[in-house]
């Protein structure tokens, strides 16, 4: 476990006990990372529609502000006084309970996640393992909100979605093992850390290539978005939803990209640490976290603008017949040249 480094306390707090000020700073610090991962969810969705219109020639968000600097403002506008209908049809507390399943799984797996070397929510031995319990827990939202819907497009949405979540979360979980094996610990920050010779993308380049498929078939994202396909689905198993459960939907959909992305940093591309062990002055160490980050993200928007959607049997079928082997395979050579080299 990690020391985290308490500024000293304001004059103005100076009545409270040092402990009550190291409570009052973790509270805050936890507030500020989970409503900076919450706008930045919010405002992936207005990046994502510009960088799409750049990339395929054509105009994107321009009408709401300067060059549509306030479609964001809008859209949350629409979403906060848009009519929040829910079915006579649909099973009420499940269907109210699914959208926020998603969110708070979506957020709690970003509390494992450092920024920096003390710049965290949450400093935990099982990490990762802390990960997969949300994203296996996160499958329930899905699965709550299509059957509740009483619909049949939302079940099959549901159905899909579910299977192909439990699938690839298996290969999402092997990609990994090889980084664990190499760290030898399953906390991140510690991971982090491990790579300050060399980055876990080389050793595990084959490993980061079946985690970048499997993160995406896992947040349901182009081209791996068979269960909101809405040319076959109407949307899926969301389709009965509107005004701010449809938000939380949505705006989860895209905390767990940022969490995706920002898993692939700290794992295979050194997290906070600089590129080729850099020291740049005045440069935080944060700043080489959002930047990789960043990039990332912006691969996740260049995937839905440049890729076609294959069937949802090839999804199945490259999983299982594909990531399977090549994980299992990049699992058993890094243990044989861990033991190799531990003589």
């Amino acid at each position: 476990m990690s020391v985290r480094i308490i500024p000293d306390v304001p004059a103005f707090l100076g009545g409270l006990s040092f402990e009550w000020w190291s409570v009052l700073y973790l509270v805050a610090q936890t507030l500020v990372i989970f409503l900076g991962v919450v706008l930045t969810a919010a405002l992936m969705i207005v990046y994502e529609r510009r960088m799409l219109a750049l990339w395929q020639d054509r105009y994107g968000p321009n009408r709401v502000g300067w060059q549509g600097s306030l479609q964001l403002v809008a859209d949350m506008l629409k979403i906060f006084f848009k009519e929040d209908w829910t079915p006579n049809f649909a099973d009420k507390k499940i269907f109210v309970l699914a959208p926020a399943i998603a969110m708070f799984t979506a957020l709690a797996s970003f509390a494992v996640i450092p920024l920096s070397p003390n710049l965290y929510v949450a400093d935990w031995d099982i990490g990762i393992l802390f990960f997969f319990a949300m994203a296996g827990l996160a499958v329930y939202a899905v699965m709550f909100g299509g059957w509740a819907s009483a619909n049949k497009f939302s079940l099959l949405g549901a159905l899909r979605s579910s299977a192909q979540t439990i699938s690839y979360e298996v290969f999402l979980g092997l990609s990994l093992m090889g980084v664990v094996a190499m760290a030898g610990s399953f906390n991140l920050r510690e991971i982090v850390e491990a790579q300050a010779t060399v980055w876990n993308v080389i050793p595990q380049f084959f490993g980061f290539l079946t985690f970048v498929v499997a993160g995406v078939a896992v947040t349901h994202r182009h081209p791996f978005d068979q269960p909101e396909a809405e040319q076959e689905l109407a949307e899926g198993y969301h389709v009965e939803y509107s005004g701010m459960k449809f938000g939380m939907f949505f705006i989860g959909e895209y905390v767990n990209v940022i969490v995706i992305s920002a898993l692939m940093t700290c794992l295979f591309f050194g997290g906070w640490l600089a590129p080729f062990n850099l020291d740049i002055p005045f440069v935080p160490p944060v700043f080489w976290f959002l930047i990789k980050t960043l990039f990332f993200m912006t691969l996740f928007v260049l995937a839905r603008g440049s890729l076609m959607r294959p069937r949802y049997d090839q999804v199945m079928n490259f999983g299982w017949k594909v990531c399977l082997p090549v994980t299992l395979v990049n699992l058993l050579v890094t243990a044989f040249v861990i033991l190799f080299l531990q003589g």
